[in-house]
């Protein structure tokens, strides 16, 4: 694969993960409580989850600010792969010590497969220089 091609996989994975984050953000505090019930949670005031909505959406721009230039990005992508590595020990510490519930073990599996997919890309994008 291309040096070209090898930052382009880079480019897309960090995309889509913003989009994710975005997407996610925006849902957390858009939606009414009834609705993030529905997924398990139990909400007495939405503070926390629209924090977390407003967190999503900040940390989506340390995304597309790799995605944007991953050549000069280092630290960008280093912050994407800890948030998405920390994210998922807490997901999954929740689940095992508080709450089972299954979304927050699939939120889980889910960053850590991006935080992986960061990684992996990241390191496939630096050996072709």
């Amino acid at each position: 694969m291309s040096p070209l091609n090898r930052r382009l996989l880079l480019q897309w994975i960090l995309w889509l993960i913003a989009i994710h984050s975005i997407c996610f953000g925006l849902a957390l505090i858009i939606f009414p409580s009834a609705w993030i019930e529905f997924f398990g949670f139990r909400l007495e005031e939405k503070f926390f989850a629209d924090q977390g909505g407003v967190f999503h959406l900040i940390i989506s721009l340390a995304y597309i600010m790799a995605a944007l230039a991953p050549e000069t990005s280092k630290k960008f992508i280093i912050l994407s792969c800890v948030t998405k590595f920390t994210a998922a020990v807490f997901l999954f510490s929740y689940f095992l010590f508080d709450r089972p519930i299954i979304m927050v073990f699939v939120s889980g599996i889910g960053d850590l497969l991006m935080g992986l997919a960061i990684l992996f890309a990241y390191q496939f994008y630096i050996r072709s220089k």
